[in-house]
């Protein structure tokens, strides 16, 4: 028996929408920018936040996705699409983070004078609009591994603009041309973190782990101390969508007294409300049906 619930999830259609539209109208300004000025950085970094608006629309379409009707091929809809989307953008993270560090790393050996007063302002901008669409996320980046993938990506290149413009700035003053690499790396080695913890949950969630916050012990605890239960077996645990957390056990119970009629409706509700699963699937055993089988 599974138990009934709204699926429905913070709308953000919005937030990936201004977002998207943000960052494409900035990708062109820096790409012109880059060409008028003869800067290969800026024309770099337009590439770079063109794969991230590809990222915002990875993850919007997993979010669509997931709000697709299920049918009988797919019992549980697209729902994991979230979890396949966050585990794409850890992955384009850090592929883009890996080029930067490349860049950097080349720079150290070839030290080229940043662009002047242009490159700090377009990077200026660049940061601005970043942070404004990393806000726009930040609300839902600590419960959804989608979300949080999105607000990485804009986070990252906020991050990234503001190195920029604070080496162009030291380097314009002091003539030290090797700020733009070092603080390249330093911010590549922040990011990186976030990143490679947004990989490894989603990487977890791909493959039936159970998720980030869920007690295991608590759950069995429950279950195993329920009045009439006797024991409990084939217990899992593993998540169907960065949002939603499903459940599958054997209780055995009593067969000297009957159950009480919301004997399973009790378990669903404090399942859910205690322990945060969204869908739980009980089958119940009777401990006579189980001597049966054992002296067959």
């Amino acid at each position: 028996m599974s138990a009934g619930h709204d699926h429905s999830i913070k709308d953000f259609n919005s937030a990936f929408a201004i977002g998207i539209g943000l960052n494409i109208a900035f990708v062109i300004i820096e790409a012109l920018y880059g060409f008028l000025s003869h800067s290969l950085a800026l024309i770099a970094d337009a590439g770079h936040n063109l794969s991230d608006v590809l990222g915002l629309l990875l993850a919007w379409g997993a979010i669509w996705l997931a709000g697709k009707a299920p049918s009988d091929k797919r019992t549980f809809g697209f729902r994991k699409a979230t979890i396949l989307a966050s585990l794409g953008s850890a992955l384009l993270l850090l592929v883009s983070l890996g080029a930067i560090a490349w860049e950097a790393i080349d720079r150290f050996s070839n030290p080229r004078p940043v662009q002047g007063l242009t490159v700090m302002i377009v990077a200026g901008i660049g940061v601005v609009i970043n942070t404004i669409t990393a806000l726009l996320f930040v609300s839902g980046q600590k419960e959804d591994l989608n979300i949080r993938g999105a607000y990485l990506h804009m986070a990252a290149d906020a991050g990234v603009s503001l190195g920029v413009v604070f080496a162009g700035a030291i380097s314009m003053y002091t003539g030290w041309l090797l700020v733009d690499p070092i603080t390249s790396l330093i911010i590549v080695a922040i990011i990186f973190v976030g990143t490679w913890s947004l990989l490894s949950d989603s990487m977890n969630l791909a493959l039936d782990a159970v998720p980030k916050g869920i007690d295991m012990q608590a759950i069995r605890d429950y279950l195993a101390t329920l009045p009439q239960v006797s024991q409990i077996h084939d217990l899992h645990v593993w998540a169907i969508s960065t949002t939603e957390v499903a459940l599958s056990v054997h209780l055995i119970v009593s067969d000297k007294e009957p159950l009480p009629r919301d004997f399973l409706n009790r378990i669903q509700r404090q399942l859910h409300d205690e322990y945060g699963i969204e869908h739980a699937t009980i089958q119940l055993e009777r401990e006579g049906d189980q001597q049966c089988l054992l002296n067959g």
